[in-house]
């Protein structure tokens, strides 16, 4: 698949969440994602910012597929979120609701014993959580069909 086939067919499957997308579809439109980014950016950060919106459902979608290829679920490309929204939960039930608060009397004395090592290990997941997403999204095609579809062909897919 080229680089415009793989554009081509994330543009096509702009909310297409269930199928597969084989690797060169997916690394070709972060690239693009990234290179249209940077060009857009030198111009302007508002057309950055448009740009980077607009390709937000798309590039969901394409690393959805993506997982779906590996032979993963898409939830999976979710973890990263569910690991932040998870600490940061944690830290305000522990550390008290009101920023305010947590600062005047010291993060030290709100996230001592069980508590800070409960935090450090989540914030360690949220550390590691984009890498192994990112090391998933990097596995090869599974060489067979899977609960979620034949496998991808090398040109662009209707």
């Amino acid at each position: 698949m080229s680089f415009s086939d793989a554009v081509r067919a994330c543009f096509r499957k702009y909310v297409t969440f269930s199928g597969r997308a084989s690797r060169p579809e997916y690394w070709y439109f972060i690239l693009f994602g990234f290179l249209g980014g940077l060009v857009l950016g030198a111009i302007s950060d508002a057309l950055s910012s448009l740009f980077s919106l607009a390709l937000f459902l798309p590039t969901l979608s394409a690393g959805w597929r993506r997982m779906h290829d590996t032979g993963r679920s898409g939830l999976y490309l979710l973890y990263p979120i569910i690991a932040v929204l998870g600490t940061m939960s944690y830290a305000a039930f522990i550390g008290g609701l009101s920023f305010d608060t947590m600062m005047a009397d010291g993060l030290a004395d709100q996230f001592d014993g069980l508590a800070g090592l409960i935090l450090a290990l989540a914030v360690l997941v949220c550390a590691l959580s984009p890498l192994i997403v990112i090391f998933w999204l990097t596995r090869p095609t599974q060489p067979a069909s899977n609960h979620w579809g034949p496998v991808p062909t090398r040109r662009a897919a209707a």
